[in-house]
């Protein structure tokens, strides 16, 4: 048996694991504080339901990673405070964020929430890491999906240039 077999929670972290784990943690909790912040700020109840899922989905995330990191012995990035809730009407409509551009956000950190899941995966050596991230994944291309059906039926959703004259295959 190697070092590499047996239980996978048993077997040590290697070192791209755990700056990967720890990096995508740091960026979870800032993500998850900006959460909050748009919900502060968005008047549109699917918005708000979406953005809810989302937190939900970091909130479990922090706690599981934080789990892993301090079972092996690593110290846990540092956590924005928690933001209170505030009223939509008291934010100064200079300094309140639009829905367009709390959803084009959102998804922004989707996407890149996508990447970097399929980036920690292919770089596991322990499955138990690989298929949470795996998790991790799939739920955020769930949450894009919902997202992008959103961003359509509001008209938020920002198309580049169509590429309409597609040449004559018959010859």
């Amino acid at each position: 048996m190697g070092i590499l077999s047996g239980n996978p929670k048993k077997q040590p972290l290697h070192y791209g694991e755990v700056y990967s784990m720890w990096s995508y943690l740091l960026v979870v909790k800032g993500d998850y504080a900006k959460l909050q912040t748009f919900s502060n700020h968005t008047g549109d109840r699917d918005l708000k339901k979406l953005l809810e899922e989302m937190t939900q989905a970091s909130k479990k995330e922090i706690e599981e990673l934080e789990e892993v990191l301090k079972d092996n012995g690593v110290g846990v990035p540092p956590a924005p405070p928690e933001k209170p809730y505030a009223d939509l009407e008291d934010i100064p409509a200079g300094a309140k964020l639009s829905d367009p551009e709390i959803s084009a956000t959102a998804s922004l950190m989707l996407g890149e929430g996508l990447v970097t899941c399929s980036t920690i995966i292919s770089q596991c050596t322990r499955e138990d890491l690989a298929m949470l991230f795996g998790q991790y994944h799939m739920n955020k291309a769930q949450v894009a999906a919902k997202a992008l059906r959103l961003n359509k039926e509001k008209g938020w959703l920002v198309v580049p240039p169509m590429h309409t004259k597609v040449p004559n295959q018959e010859s």
